[in-house]
Protein backbone atom coordinates (compact mmCIF):
# COMPACT_ATOMS: atom_id res chain seq x y z
CA UNK A 1 0.00 0.00 0.00
CA UNK A 2 2.93 2.60 0.93
CA UNK A 3 4.40 1.96 -2.32
CA UNK A 4 0.97 2.62 -4.02
CA UNK A 5 1.00 6.00 -2.25
CA UNK A 6 4.52 6.86 -2.68
CA UNK A 7 3.75 6.16 -6.88
CA UNK A 8 1.01 8.19 -6.76
CA UNK A 9 2.25 10.87 -5.32
CA UNK A 10 5.41 10.87 -7.88
CA UNK A 11 3.29 10.96 -10.81
CA UNK A 12 1.38 13.96 -9.17
CA UNK A 13 4.85 16.00 -9.04
CA UNK A 14 5.76 14.85 -12.16
CA UNK A 15 2.94 16.36 -13.68
CA UNK A 16 2.92 18.86 -12.24
CA UNK A 17 6.82 19.95 -13.49
CA UNK A 18 5.60 18.91 -17.14
CA UNK A 19 2.78 21.02 -16.85
CA UNK A 20 4.16 24.35 -15.44
CA UNK A 21 7.57 23.88 -17.45
CA UNK A 22 5.15 24.67 -20.65
CA UNK A 23 6.18 28.44 -22.37
CA UNK A 24 2.67 29.51 -20.84
CA UNK A 25 3.72 29.79 -17.05
CA UNK A 26 6.72 31.70 -17.97
CA UNK A 27 9.81 32.07 -16.09
CA UNK A 28 10.76 32.47 -12.28
CA UNK A 29 13.22 35.38 -11.69
CA UNK A 30 17.06 34.62 -11.19
CA UNK A 31 20.75 35.80 -11.52
CA UNK A 32 20.90 39.46 -11.35
CA UNK A 33 17.12 39.95 -11.45
CA UNK A 34 16.53 38.05 -8.22
CA UNK A 35 19.47 40.20 -7.02
CA UNK A 36 17.91 42.96 -7.17
CA UNK A 37 14.66 41.88 -6.03
CA UNK A 38 16.57 40.75 -3.12
CA UNK A 39 17.77 44.55 -2.37
CA UNK A 40 13.79 45.79 -2.51
CA UNK A 41 12.28 46.69 0.48
CA UNK A 42 9.09 45.15 -0.64
CA UNK A 43 10.45 41.83 -0.93
CA UNK A 44 10.82 39.82 2.25
CA UNK A 45 10.71 36.33 3.06
CA UNK A 46 11.50 35.55 -0.78
CA UNK A 47 8.50 37.20 -1.87
CA UNK A 48 7.29 40.38 -2.39
CA UNK A 49 4.24 42.09 0.70
CA UNK A 50 1.70 44.75 0.44
CA UNK A 51 2.73 47.59 2.41
CA UNK A 52 -0.75 46.71 4.75
CA UNK A 53 -1.96 43.37 6.15
CA UNK A 54 -3.85 42.06 3.12
CA UNK A 55 -4.97 38.28 3.88
CA UNK A 56 -6.32 36.13 0.74
CA UNK A 57 -9.45 35.69 2.36
CA UNK A 58 -11.56 37.91 4.36
CA UNK A 59 -12.18 37.65 8.15
CA UNK A 60 -15.52 35.52 9.10
CA UNK A 61 -14.95 34.11 5.94
CA UNK A 62 -13.85 30.17 5.48
CA UNK A 63 -11.40 28.84 2.36
CA UNK A 64 -14.01 25.82 2.21
CA UNK A 65 -17.04 27.90 1.89
CA UNK A 66 -15.46 29.71 -0.53
CA UNK A 67 -14.68 27.14 -2.52
CA UNK A 68 -17.55 25.30 -2.62
CA UNK A 69 -19.65 28.61 -3.54
CA UNK A 70 -17.74 29.32 -6.66
CA UNK A 71 -17.35 25.58 -7.81
CA UNK A 72 -20.48 24.02 -6.66
CA UNK A 73 -23.27 26.25 -5.29
CA UNK A 74 -26.18 27.62 -7.85
CA UNK A 75 -24.84 30.14 -10.06
CA UNK A 76 -26.48 33.81 -10.43
CA UNK A 77 -28.61 33.17 -14.09
CA UNK A 78 -26.71 36.43 -15.00
CA UNK A 79 -23.35 35.33 -14.42
CA UNK A 80 -22.87 35.28 -17.51
CA UNK A 81 -24.45 37.90 -20.34
CA UNK A 82 -27.88 35.76 -22.79
CA UNK A 83 -26.87 37.36 -25.27
CA UNK A 84 -23.72 38.81 -27.22
CA UNK A 85 -21.92 41.35 -25.45
CA UNK A 86 -22.34 44.79 -27.44
CA UNK A 87 -18.98 46.19 -29.44
CA UNK A 88 -17.25 48.14 -31.87
CA UNK A 89 -14.61 46.87 -33.54
CA UNK A 90 -12.68 50.11 -34.17
CA UNK A 91 -9.76 50.04 -36.74
CA UNK A 92 -7.03 50.57 -34.19
CA UNK A 93 -4.53 50.81 -36.89
CA UNK A 94 -5.96 53.69 -39.09
CA UNK A 95 -6.58 56.32 -36.28
CA UNK A 96 -5.11 58.76 -36.65
CA UNK A 97 -1.53 59.75 -34.50
CA UNK A 98 -2.80 63.31 -33.77
CA UNK A 99 -5.65 61.94 -31.99
CA UNK A 100 -5.66 61.14 -27.96
CA UNK A 101 -7.97 58.78 -27.65
CA UNK A 102 -9.00 55.54 -25.17
CA UNK A 103 -10.52 52.35 -26.35
CA UNK A 104 -10.78 49.52 -23.99
CA UNK A 105 -10.38 46.18 -25.46
CA UNK A 106 -12.36 44.09 -22.86
CA UNK A 107 -12.44 43.39 -19.66
CA UNK A 108 -8.62 45.47 -18.64
CA UNK A 109 -7.48 45.33 -21.71
CA UNK A 110 -7.00 48.62 -23.11
CA UNK A 111 -5.38 51.38 -25.91
CA UNK A 112 -3.78 54.75 -25.29
CA UNK A 113 -2.94 57.11 -27.76
CA UNK A 114 -1.95 60.38 -26.65
CA UNK A 115 0.17 63.02 -27.66
CA UNK A 116 1.39 60.59 -30.37
CA UNK A 117 2.40 58.40 -28.09
CA UNK A 118 0.83 54.80 -28.38
CA UNK A 119 0.42 52.26 -24.95
CA UNK A 120 -1.28 49.12 -24.77
CA UNK A 121 -2.29 47.63 -21.84
CA UNK A 122 -2.33 44.46 -20.26
CA UNK A 123 -3.92 42.94 -23.46
CA UNK A 124 -5.46 39.65 -23.31
CA UNK A 125 -6.80 39.27 -27.04
CA UNK A 126 -7.08 35.23 -26.73
CA UNK A 127 -10.37 33.34 -25.97
CA UNK A 128 -9.11 32.19 -22.80
CA UNK A 129 -8.24 34.04 -19.18
CA UNK A 130 -6.17 31.26 -18.69
CA UNK A 131 -3.12 28.84 -18.97
CA UNK A 132 -5.77 26.22 -20.65
CA UNK A 133 -7.93 26.87 -23.73
CA UNK A 134 -11.01 25.29 -21.76
CA UNK A 135 -11.50 27.21 -18.88
CA UNK A 136 -12.31 30.82 -18.26
CA UNK A 137 -13.64 31.04 -21.89
CA UNK A 138 -14.92 35.06 -22.87
CA UNK A 139 -17.97 36.13 -23.23
CA UNK A 140 -19.66 36.42 -27.07
CA UNK A 141 -18.94 39.83 -28.23
CA UNK A 142 -16.14 40.55 -25.74
CA UNK A 143 -13.68 38.75 -27.74
CA UNK A 144 -14.02 40.89 -31.05
CA UNK A 145 -10.53 42.30 -30.55
CA UNK A 146 -7.80 39.52 -31.55
CA UNK A 147 -3.72 39.99 -31.70
CA UNK A 148 -3.72 40.75 -35.37
CA UNK A 149 -5.82 43.61 -34.66
CA UNK A 150 -2.77 45.26 -32.47
CA UNK A 151 -0.73 48.17 -34.84
CA UNK A 152 2.66 48.87 -33.64
CA UNK A 153 2.95 49.77 -30.33
CA UNK A 154 5.70 52.32 -28.33
CA UNK A 155 4.84 51.20 -25.26
CA UNK A 156 3.53 47.56 -23.98
CA UNK A 157 2.17 48.10 -19.98
CA UNK A 158 1.57 45.10 -18.02
CA UNK A 159 0.26 45.95 -14.13
CA UNK A 160 1.01 42.04 -13.00
CA UNK A 161 1.25 38.88 -14.18
CA UNK A 162 -2.01 37.08 -13.67
CA UNK A 163 -3.60 35.39 -16.71
CA UNK A 164 -6.47 37.56 -17.25
CA UNK A 165 -3.72 40.90 -17.29
CA UNK A 166 -0.77 39.35 -19.01
CA UNK A 167 -1.90 36.68 -21.51
CA UNK A 168 0.87 34.68 -23.07
CA UNK A 169 -0.66 33.90 -26.57
CA UNK A 170 -1.31 38.38 -27.07
CA UNK A 171 2.28 38.81 -25.64
CA UNK A 172 4.02 36.69 -27.91
CA UNK A 173 1.73 37.15 -31.24
CA UNK A 174 2.53 40.89 -31.09
CA UNK A 175 5.97 40.66 -30.25
CA UNK A 176 7.85 41.84 -33.17
CA UNK A 177 5.14 45.52 -33.29
CA UNK A 178 6.15 45.94 -29.55
CA UNK A 179 8.46 49.03 -28.62
CA UNK A 180 9.20 48.94 -24.99
CA UNK A 181 7.99 47.07 -22.44
CA UNK A 182 7.09 48.44 -19.13
CA UNK A 183 6.07 46.09 -16.00
CA UNK A 184 7.00 45.51 -12.31
CA UNK A 185 9.62 44.09 -10.74
CA UNK A 186 10.66 40.40 -11.33
CA UNK A 187 7.71 40.13 -14.78
CA UNK A 188 10.67 40.22 -17.03
CA UNK A 189 11.42 36.44 -16.35
CA UNK A 190 8.38 35.39 -18.07
CA UNK A 191 9.34 38.08 -21.25
CA UNK A 192 12.53 36.87 -21.49
CA UNK A 193 12.08 33.44 -21.92
CA UNK A 194 9.01 34.42 -24.50
CA UNK A 195 11.62 36.20 -26.63
CA UNK A 196 11.85 39.80 -25.98
CA UNK A 197 14.94 41.30 -25.54
CA UNK A 198 16.59 42.17 -21.93
CA UNK A 199 17.16 46.13 -23.51
CA UNK A 200 13.19 46.23 -24.24
CA UNK A 201 11.88 46.05 -20.32
CA UNK A 202 12.12 48.94 -18.39
CA UNK A 203 11.65 47.00 -15.09
CA UNK A 204 10.95 48.86 -11.90
CA UNK A 205 9.42 48.73 -8.57
CA UNK A 206 7.15 51.15 -6.46
CA UNK A 207 8.64 54.79 -7.04
CA UNK A 208 10.59 53.74 -9.95
CA UNK A 209 9.93 56.19 -12.92
CA UNK A 210 11.26 56.28 -16.26
CA UNK A 211 10.58 59.30 -19.07
CA UNK A 212 9.06 58.21 -22.43
CA UNK A 213 8.68 58.96 -26.35
CA UNK A 214 7.30 62.76 -26.89
CA UNK A 215 8.23 64.23 -22.92
CA UNK A 216 5.99 61.37 -21.28
CA UNK A 217 6.44 60.47 -18.20
CA UNK A 218 5.47 57.11 -16.35
CA UNK A 219 5.96 56.22 -12.72
CA UNK A 220 5.16 53.06 -10.75
CA UNK A 221 3.09 53.37 -7.73
CA UNK A 222 1.09 50.85 -5.35
CA UNK A 223 -1.59 48.26 -5.56
CA UNK A 224 -2.97 46.01 -3.09
CA UNK A 225 -3.12 42.95 -4.78
CA UNK A 226 -0.78 39.89 -5.23
CA UNK A 227 0.78 37.49 -8.45
CA UNK A 228 2.03 34.14 -9.68
CA UNK A 229 1.39 31.84 -12.84
CA UNK A 230 2.17 28.44 -10.41
CA UNK A 231 1.09 27.45 -7.22
CA UNK A 232 3.78 29.81 -5.54
CA UNK A 233 2.86 33.40 -4.94
CA UNK A 234 4.62 37.24 -4.95
CA UNK A 235 7.47 36.11 -6.80
CA UNK A 236 6.96 39.00 -8.95
CA UNK A 237 5.33 42.14 -8.00
CA UNK A 238 2.37 43.75 -8.87
CA UNK A 239 1.63 47.83 -9.64
CA UNK A 240 -0.14 50.83 -10.58
CA UNK A 241 0.82 53.10 -12.76
CA UNK A 242 0.73 57.49 -13.00
CA UNK A 243 1.17 58.47 -16.78
CA UNK A 244 1.70 62.19 -16.77
CA UNK A 245 1.73 63.87 -20.54
CA UNK A 246 2.57 67.16 -21.47
CA UNK A 247 -1.38 67.84 -21.33
CA UNK A 248 -3.15 65.73 -18.85
CA UNK A 249 -2.48 62.49 -15.91
CA UNK A 250 -3.71 59.47 -15.91
CA UNK A 251 -4.07 56.82 -13.62
CA UNK A 252 -3.45 53.82 -14.43
CA UNK A 253 -5.17 51.22 -11.77
CA UNK A 254 -4.13 47.75 -12.11
CA UNK A 255 -5.69 45.03 -9.67
CA UNK A 256 -6.41 46.84 -6.05
CA UNK A 257 -8.23 46.15 -2.99
CA UNK A 258 -8.97 49.58 -1.07
CA UNK A 259 -6.08 51.09 0.74
CA UNK A 260 -4.31 54.39 1.97
CA UNK A 261 -2.54 54.47 -1.11
CA UNK A 262 -5.01 55.64 -3.31
CA UNK A 263 -5.18 59.17 -1.27
CA UNK A 264 -1.25 58.70 -1.22
CA UNK A 265 -1.33 58.37 -4.68
CA UNK A 266 -3.95 61.66 -5.04
CA UNK A 267 -1.67 63.86 -2.13
CA UNK A 268 1.44 62.97 -4.51
CA UNK A 269 0.28 63.48 -7.87
CA UNK A 270 -3.30 64.29 -8.37
CA UNK A 271 -5.35 65.60 -9.53
CA UNK A 272 -5.92 62.52 -12.38
CA UNK A 273 -7.70 64.08 -15.97
CA UNK A 274 -8.27 60.07 -16.05
CA UNK A 275 -8.42 57.39 -13.57
CA UNK A 276 -8.49 53.89 -15.47
CA UNK A 277 -9.67 51.73 -12.73
CA UNK A 278 -10.32 48.40 -11.93
CA UNK A 279 -14.22 47.27 -11.19
CA UNK A 280 -15.42 43.67 -11.22
CA UNK A 281 -14.61 40.23 -9.99
CA UNK A 282 -15.35 41.05 -6.80
CA UNK A 283 -16.62 39.67 -3.52
CA UNK A 284 -16.65 39.99 0.22
CA UNK A 285 -14.89 37.35 0.40
CA UNK A 286 -11.87 39.09 -1.16
CA UNK A 287 -12.12 42.15 -1.04
CA UNK A 288 -8.71 43.39 0.32
CA UNK A 289 -7.39 42.33 -3.17
CA UNK A 290 -9.84 43.25 -5.57
CA UNK A 291 -12.10 46.32 -4.51
CA UNK A 292 -15.79 46.70 -4.34
CA UNK A 293 -17.39 48.82 -5.95
CA UNK A 294 -18.14 51.23 -3.65
CA UNK A 295 -14.22 51.18 -2.57
CA UNK A 296 -13.96 51.82 -5.90
CA UNK A 297 -15.60 55.19 -5.78
CA UNK A 298 -13.61 56.07 -2.31
CA UNK A 299 -10.43 55.36 -4.69
CA UNK A 300 -11.62 57.73 -7.35
CA UNK A 301 -11.83 60.43 -4.98
CA UNK A 302 -8.75 59.66 -2.62
CA UNK A 303 -6.93 59.94 -6.09
CA UNK A 304 -8.95 63.31 -7.07
CA UNK A 305 -10.34 61.98 -10.17
CA UNK A 306 -12.24 64.31 -12.67
CA UNK A 307 -12.97 60.63 -14.93
CA UNK A 308 -13.46 57.53 -14.51
CA UNK A 309 -13.58 54.86 -16.35
CA UNK A 310 -13.88 51.37 -14.74
CA UNK A 311 -12.88 48.17 -16.73
CA UNK A 312 -11.81 44.54 -15.25
CA UNK A 313 -15.30 43.41 -15.90
CA UNK A 314 -17.90 42.28 -18.95
CA UNK A 315 -15.33 39.49 -20.50
CA UNK A 316 -14.93 36.82 -17.88
CA UNK A 317 -16.41 35.35 -14.96
CA UNK A 318 -14.00 35.65 -12.31
CA UNK A 319 -16.86 36.06 -9.34
CA UNK A 320 -19.97 35.32 -8.34
CA UNK A 321 -21.93 38.39 -9.29
CA UNK A 322 -24.11 39.43 -12.37
CA UNK A 323 -21.91 40.43 -15.31
CA UNK A 324 -23.32 43.55 -15.63
CA UNK A 325 -23.22 44.47 -11.63
CA UNK A 326 -20.39 46.13 -11.69
CA UNK A 327 -20.89 48.61 -14.16
CA UNK A 328 -24.37 49.26 -12.99
CA UNK A 329 -23.07 49.46 -9.31
CA UNK A 330 -19.87 51.49 -10.09
CA UNK A 331 -21.87 54.09 -12.55
CA UNK A 332 -24.81 54.78 -10.03
CA UNK A 333 -22.81 54.87 -6.52
CA UNK A 334 -20.37 57.68 -9.18
CA UNK A 335 -23.54 59.52 -10.02
CA UNK A 336 -24.67 59.91 -6.40
CA UNK A 337 -21.45 61.35 -5.05
CA UNK A 338 -21.15 63.42 -8.34
CA UNK A 339 -18.49 62.33 -9.92
CA UNK A 340 -17.90 61.47 -13.85
CA UNK A 341 -17.98 57.71 -14.39
CA UNK A 342 -17.62 56.65 -18.48
CA UNK A 343 -18.77 54.06 -19.77
CA UNK A 344 -18.13 53.17 -23.16
CA UNK A 345 -18.42 49.98 -25.26
CA UNK A 346 -15.92 47.65 -25.87
CA UNK A 347 -13.94 48.87 -29.38
CA UNK A 348 -15.68 52.56 -28.65
CA UNK A 349 -13.55 55.30 -29.12
CA UNK A 350 -12.97 57.49 -26.05
CA UNK A 351 -11.76 61.11 -26.92
CA UNK A 352 -9.31 62.51 -24.38
CA UNK A 353 -9.61 66.19 -25.29
CA UNK A 354 -13.24 66.16 -23.96
CA UNK A 355 -14.92 67.05 -20.94
CA UNK A 356 -18.27 66.21 -21.93
CA UNK A 357 -17.64 62.49 -22.85
CA UNK A 358 -21.33 61.01 -22.70
CA UNK A 359 -22.18 56.78 -22.86
CA UNK A 360 -25.23 54.86 -23.49
CA UNK A 361 -25.92 52.86 -20.33
CA UNK A 362 -26.09 49.49 -22.99
CA UNK A 363 -25.42 46.82 -20.08
CA UNK A 364 -28.98 47.11 -19.63
CA UNK A 365 -30.30 46.28 -23.21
Amino acid sequence: MIYSIITIVVVLIAAYFIITSQQVFGAEPKGKRLERMKQSKLYKNSQFQNTSYTPSITEGYGVTKVMYDFFFAKKDPLLKPLKSIPAIHTDLKNISKDEDVFIWLGHSSYYIQTDGVSLLIDPVLSLYGSPFKYFNKAFKGADIFKPEDIPNIDYLIITHDHYDHLDYPTVKAIKNRVGMVILPLGVGAHFERWGYAENQLIEEEWGGEALLKNNLKITFTPARHFSGRKVKRNVTLWTSYVLETPTKKIFLGGDSGYDSHFKIIGEKYGPFDYAVIENGQYNEAWKYIHALPEDVIQACIDIKAKNIIPVHSSKFALALHPWNEPLKKVAGLGKEKGLHVLTPLIGEMVDLNKTDNQFKVWWED
